[in-house]
């Protein structure tokens, strides 16, 4: 999925010698899945351009004075001295020079804004170190327009913020629909579930085992699953079996699970890699599923260390990692970097209800792969842009040359996903015509031929105000002020984030309630709770 590498692996972090620009620019997306929600006013354009080698520099344009590179919300604005925004443990730089493209690897983990909700509603404000502003955004499915076939569809729009100049443009992009649990390829599931003690308090295994069961009969009959355990050491419990009439066998696998001793995750890893490939299937997708507090305290607890020793596993065998983290203590850093780097996601779950959507719901739309290795960049026009900033996707940058390099890693995507990237954009005053394209690129699962897909934005498509745009950008604008407000705010919450036009919490809180109130819509009551909870929390 992206990352922090060398030698053209993971995600080299991007501020290297720059392109001016390129009018091939680039875009982003895809998250969590859906069909209800906004946009249906969003203005974009697509055009298709299948394969490509290297990006091409585009001629040099003038630049104004003290523009500023806003990327990967890496930078905090041109207002500010270079040291400052850096609180938090927030990586906060300015660029040291101007540029006009953004690229990152897709990403459509969710866990940050379900362990932050959890957080809250024990009484307590979350680390900001686990809040990841993408994944707030990314929660709430998105009404964005569905490609025909595989790959992906773009739009781009957005909004004026209270600030001067400044606006919120959010790049969207979508797979197509899931499809029918009968048409989907079949599974075969290796589940890695932590049995430490620590798993032993109440909504940790107990929850885990009744969504497990629940899963089991609704997989179909030719689905795989084996069942790996750990604690101080690591067990096979149940080697890969077809379900089939072997359900039973399942079940009971899962029933018999109990709580033991300390917490070596990376035997658990280890051993489960190894259970995934015994049991490979061709023409299956091959995945493990790890479900813990990853809250490791034995053996390997170093997530390079961990995956390095299933290297061969991951990248020869193309078995991906669906990350379920569970616990008001939870090790949030551990299981995020196993997931990235590990070519999968996490998710994370406090109730019954999270827990049944997420093995019954989710991860039958994650089986399936659509994309391999996707990255986004958006290329912003310097004649209209002054500045920008994306929000979030600290982790997820990719050098802006390694954009078409693709033995440089992306994100794994597969159908019915929506991933939204939010940019905080300083237009020029006056400014009019072409603002951004945004490009995604990928790889197809199976041949690794790749396409690209872009869209493009004008600035005369910037709705008047954020909060009178359409319903699927207001939601996005809020959970990411939320997101912005928890992470940023160092001597009080309740002064807004860095984003331009922040509102308090207070005011925020309000917004939410009436937004949830007129949807009706379960997800942003429990937005909106949340938000209540912070603010008085604050």
């Amino acid at each position: 999925m992206n990352r922090n590498g060398t030698d053209g692996k993971r995600g080299r972090r991007g501020t290297t010698a720059l392109l001016a620009l390129t009018l091939a620019g680039g875009l982003l997306l895809t998250g969590c899945g859906g069909d209800d929600d906004a946009s249906s006013g969003a203005k974009d354009t697509t055009s298709d351009s299948r394969g490509g080698s290297a990006p091409m520099p585009a001629p040099d344009r003038p630049r104004g004075e003290g523009e500023q590179r806003y990327d990967g919300g890496t930078s905090s604005g041109g207002a500010r001295e270079s040291g400052e925004g850096e609180k938090n443990g927030d990586s906060r730089e300015i660029a040291p020079d101007p540029d006009y493209l953004s690229t990152f690897a897709l990403d459509v983990d969710t866990a940050s804004y379900g362990y932050a909700r959890r957080t809250l509603s024990e009484g307590r404000l979350p680390d900001p170190s686990t809040v990841r502003p993408e994944e707030f955004v990314n929660s709430f499915r998105q009404d964005y327009e569905r490609p025909d076939g595989d790959g992906f569809s773009v739009t781009v729009d957005g909004a004026r913020t209270d600030d001067d100049d400044w606006s919120l443009v959010r790049v969207g992009l979508a797979t197509r629909p899931a499809e029918r649990q009968s048409e989907r390829p079949p599974a075969a599931l290796t589940f890695v579930i932590d049995v430490s003690g620590s798993m032993a308090e109440p909504g940790r295994l107990d929850l885990a085992q009744e969504a497990l069961g629940t899963m089991t009969d609704r997989l179909r009959d030719d689905d795989s699953v084996a069942i790996v355990t750990f604690s101080d050491e690591a067990e096979t419990v149940l080697p890969m079996t077809r379900l089939g009439d072997r359900r039973g066998r399942v079940h009971d696998a899962i029933d018999g699970l109990e709580p033991m001793e300390s917490t070596n995750l990376g035997a658990g890893v280890e051993t489960g890699y190894e259970t995934a490939v015994e049991g490979r299937r061709e023409g299956a997708t091959n995945r493990v599923v790890l479900v813990s507090d990853a809250l490791a305290n034995t053996g390997d607890t170093d997530a390079d260390t961990i995956l390095e020793r299933v290297a061969t596993e991951r990248r020869e065998h193309g078995v991906t990692l669906f990350g379920v983290g569970v616990g008001s203590d939870y090790g949030d850093a551990l299981m995020e970097r196993l997931a990235d780097e590990g070519d999968g996601h996490t998710t994370y779950v406090s109730t019954t209800e999270d827990a049944r959507e997420v093995f019954s719901e989710q991860l039958p739309r994650h089986i399936e792969l659509t994309a391999r290795d996707a990255k986004a960049q958006v290329a912003f026009d310097p004649e209209t842009v002054a500045e920008f900033r994306l929000v979030g996707y600290d982790n997820r940058q990719v050098a802006d040359e390694d954009f078409r390099d693709d033995r440089v890693d992306g994100g794994e995507v597969g159908p019915g996903h929506t991933v939204t990237a939010l940019y905080a954009v300083r237009t020029r005053s006056g400014a009019d015509g072409h603002l951004a394209t945004a490009t995604v690129r990928w790889l197809d699962p199976d041949s690794r031929t790749p396409h690209e897909e872009s869209g493009v934005v004008e600035t005369d498509a910037l709705d008047d105000s954020v909060w009178d745009a359409d319903r699927g950008l207001r939601v996005t604008a809020t959970a990411a002020y939320f997101a912005d407000a928890l992470r940023t705010s160092d001597d009080g919450y309740d002064h807004g984030g860095s984003l331009p036009g922040a509102p308090g919490l207070s005011e925020l809180s309000e917004r939410a309630d009436r937004l949830a109130d007129r949807t009706e819509d379960e997800d942003l009551r429990e937005l909106a709770e949340a938000i209540e909870d912070a603010n008085r929390l604050a």
